[in-house]
């Protein structure tokens, strides 16, 4: 059973597609953090006002929280009890954030606070071509560190989202693991 759940991985890994498809099946609300960073204009808080921000969000009983945010990293994942990290191919991550640009122009996503349009930077673009090896390496190294009653899983294929929604969906039933391996950094 599943009460926090953090979603991490690249820019277009899919992090609000599958938050939403698990709220589904297991009732959990849905913490976009993207929507409570971001001011109008994409302002950004201050760390301090961001640290307060996240512990307040992270402080509830049920959520479902998606984000990367690598500052606050560790106190969600302090606070969640499954971690899943999703990991698919950099140039489909790329793909999905041209498409929902395209999909977004001149509009803000339901994900992101009000007065942030869609938009895309090379910036964004080099920092999903370079998250292999840069930023997964350290989430992994932390997910590797987690309490005996935390879980990690890393999701590579539609296969892997469908065995793991079906397995935190389950009706209270199901094995105490899901029904795939684990994280192995």
């Amino acid at each position: 059973m599943v009460e926090r759940v953090l979603v991490v991985g690249s820019g277009g890994a899919g992090k609000t597609t599958f938050s939403l498809a698990l709220a589904e099946r297991t009732g959990l609300p849905v913490v976009h953090l993207d929507a409570h960073f971001w001011r109008p204009g994409w302002v950004q808080p201050s760390s301090e006002e961001w640290a307060e921000q996240v512990d307040r969000l992270a402080a509830e009983p049920r959520w479902i929280m998606d984000g990367n945010y690598g500052g606050t990293m560790d106190r969600r994942l302090a606070a969640c009890d499954t971690v899943v990290l999703l990991d698919p191919p950099r140039l489909l991550c790329v793909w999905r954030v041209v498409k929902r640009r395209l999909k977004h122009h001149g509009a803000t996503r339901p994900d992101l606070a009000p007065g942030c349009p869609e938009r895309l930077t090379m910036e964004f673009i080099r920092w999903i071509w370079s998250y292999p090896q840069r930023k997964r390496p350290t989430i992994l190294e932390k997910l590797a560190r987690l309490r005996p009653d935390q879980r990690a899983i890393v999701v590579r294929s539609q296969a892997d989202i469908e065995a793991f929604l079906a397995w935190a969906g389950a009706d209270g039933t199901s094995a105490p693991s899901p029904p795939f391996t684990p994280i192995v950094p």
